[in-house]
């Protein structure tokens, strides 16, 4: 017999102990560890984790509609602050004055003796004796650069 003919026969003569059966062909795609040094796989309980991944879910979107909320309110008091110089606008200018209204200057509103609106820029505190009672007071007002008022100050009874 040659030295390559006996590597051969003893190859042949071995018979593997394990059955096969039970041994797998491609171990790496098995679901489970296929011997003691896997790592170990535990069944996940499926209704603990929707259970927290509910609760994430229910607190993220809670957050979000309060943000939703808040911007809202936020743009409901911007609409209802532009409605008010709109409509103070209108009232100032409906009122009688004699003078071009200068961009972020302030202004007086009046109520005069008839019922009529005055804009003026005299103040409430430099009238004189003579014309002191003929206006009542409503408001300091300010011209914004796109042509609505500012009411800055208010008379206590003043409706606007």
């Amino acid at each position: 017999m040659s030295e390559q003919e006996s590597p051969k026969k003893e190859n042949a003569d071995f018979q593997n102990p394990i059955d096969p059966d039970k041994v797998a062909e491609n171990p790496h795609s098995l679901e489970y560890g296929h011997h003691v040094g896997s790592a170990a796989i535990k069944a996940e309980d499926v209704g603990k984790l929707k259970g927290r991944a509910l609760t994430a879910m229910e607190h993220q979107t809670d957050q979000q509609l309060t943000q939703l909320y808040e911007q809202m309110q936020l743009l409901a008091e911007q609409a209802k602050k532009i409605n008010q110089r709109k409509a103070i606008s209108e009232r100032i200018y409906s009122a009688n004055f004699r003078f071009d209204p200068i961009i972020n200057h302030i202004y007086y509103l009046y109520q005069d003796n008839d019922g009529s609106h005055v804009l003026s820029i005299i103040a409430p505190n430099e009238w004189g004796r003579s014309r002191k009672n003929e206006y009542h007071y409503l408001a300091q007002v300010k011209l914004l650069a796109d042509h609505t008022w500012d009411i800055l100050d208010t008379a206590e009874d003043a409706d606007l």
